[in-house]
């Protein structure tokens, strides 16, 4: 018997682009996989019919409306927290870096993701970690991974600019665990695990700009002079420095570089799903921690990728993350120093920016008739009032370039 009524649900997020590649929707239904679409994107799939009962499709329906941030996202409001009208809600907001130098220098920014990861396994605080690293067999790919020990957790540090559905991953809401994922990830998983009305893996996420084509990866790698069919022995985007390049090396030992400014900026960043350009929250709000690049900043207030050691812009979201957070320090796993948390949306200016004129990009495409998810409890209307002529501006250019696409 085929999952009807979900089958449905999921296909309208599909085919309406605003599939963000969460992989949420196999927690509902395993035989609902995901595998990358002709664009290079991560999509759901039917692996096989679903053996669910009629009712049971209905209930599994519902949830998914419920639970896809193709379909809602809602701002959220963790007990104790202040809420930031770009940053979102913290109750603690520290400039962090690993204190193993090491990790410091391998992460992609600071590395306090890794040593968080790492330090919740060593010490028993998580039975598991899952993440995000490169594929073993083909590091051009990337893939869920479980990490069970410093070493591990090390092996997966660095961002992955390329599709990775770790919602999918099994053990992702089991609440021994503590999983890093994707904005969009950590809102799909916190809102199933509260659906269910059990307890909850401890959630760290970091800073997004968007999910790139998985295709956008083959052609850099190509471009700097290794086709498809070269094998790979690693694959890094950055990290090993602050931001670090864009590293490939050959099983032959030959090694082929770009900057980060120039491969996110140029290549990858530009194939960015259409999901992501109208995401209301890149920060990761619904986690129990955030991370992000505490950038250097020009004189114009806009991030310089020199090279240096990393510092990561961390904020404890909850009173779970935030007693993760000062157990960490306290342990020497961290070094954090606490700032305002105006100082990370003043060095964010495309989180920032982003928010602010994102209600003029979600007029402009259903003017030109592209459906958006909804988003409840962010200030839409409240930034866009701020900044009136940018938001009509950001609406006119988005409902060009949507019909120009539609032709």
């Amino acid at each position: 018997m085929t999952s009807r009524r979900l089958d449905r649900e999921i296909a309208r997020v599909v085919d309406g682009g605003l599939c963000s590649g969460c992989g949420a929707c196999c927690q509902l239904d395993p035989a609902v996989t995901m595998e990358l679409d002709g664009e290079g994107y991560s999509r759901p799939c039917r692996s096989h019919p679903s053996a669910s009962t009629e009712r049971e499709d209905r209930a599994l329906a519902r949830q998914f409306r419920s639970v896809c941030p193709g379909v809602v996202v809602r701002a959220p409001a963790p007990p104790g927290s202040v809420r930031h009208p770009t940053m979102g809600p913290a109750l603690g907001v520290w400039e962090a870096w690993a204190a193993d130098e090491d990790i410091r220098h391998r992460g992609s920014s600071g590395g306090v993701l890794t040593a968080l990861a790492g330090w919740l396994v060593e010490e028993g605080e998580a039975a598991y970690v899952i993440g995000a690293g490169a594929d073993a067999d083909d590091p051009r790919r990337t893939v869920s991974v479980r990490i069970m020990s410093r070493d591990e957790a090390l092996a997966a540090s660095g961002s992955r600019y390329a599709p990775v559905s770790t919602a999918a991953a099994v053990g992702a809401l089991d609440p021994a665990a503590a999983v890093v994922g994707k904005p969009c990830e950590a809102s799909a998983l916190r809102s199933l695990a509260s659906a269910r009305g059990g307890a909850e893996p401890l959630i760290l996420s970091f800073f997004c700009a968007g999910t790139p084509s998985q295709h956008a990866t083959d052609a850099l790698v190509g471009s700097l002079g290794a086709p498809v069919d070269t094998r790979l022995e690693s694959l890094r985007y950055r990290g090993n420095g602050w931001p670090g390049d864009f590293t490939a090396r050959t099983t032959r030992g030959e090694q082929v570089t770009m900057s980060y400014d120039e491969s996110w900026g140029r290549h990858l960043g530009p194939t960015v799903q259409w999901r992501c350009k109208v995401c209301v929250d890149g920060v990761g709000e619904s986690s129990d921690v955030s991370a992000g690049d505490f950038w250097r900043t020009d004189a114009r207030g806009y991030p310089v990728f020199v090279e240096g050691a990393g510092v990561s812009a961390l904020i404890a979201r909850t009173p779970r993350g935030l007693d993760v957070v000062r157990r960490a320090v306290e342990a020497g796993v961290l070094v954090a120093r606490p700032v305002d948390i105006d100082a990370i949306a003043a060095v964010q200016p495309l989180q920032r920016t982003r928010r602010e004129t994102l209600l003029g990009r979600l007029v402009g495409a259903a003017l030109a008739g592209r459906r958006s998810p909804r988003y409840r409890g962010f200030g839409l209307l409240g930034l866009a009032l701020g900044r009136p002529r940018d938001a009509i501006r950001t609406a006119r250019g988005t409902r060009a370039r949507v019909r120009r696409l539609s032709r």
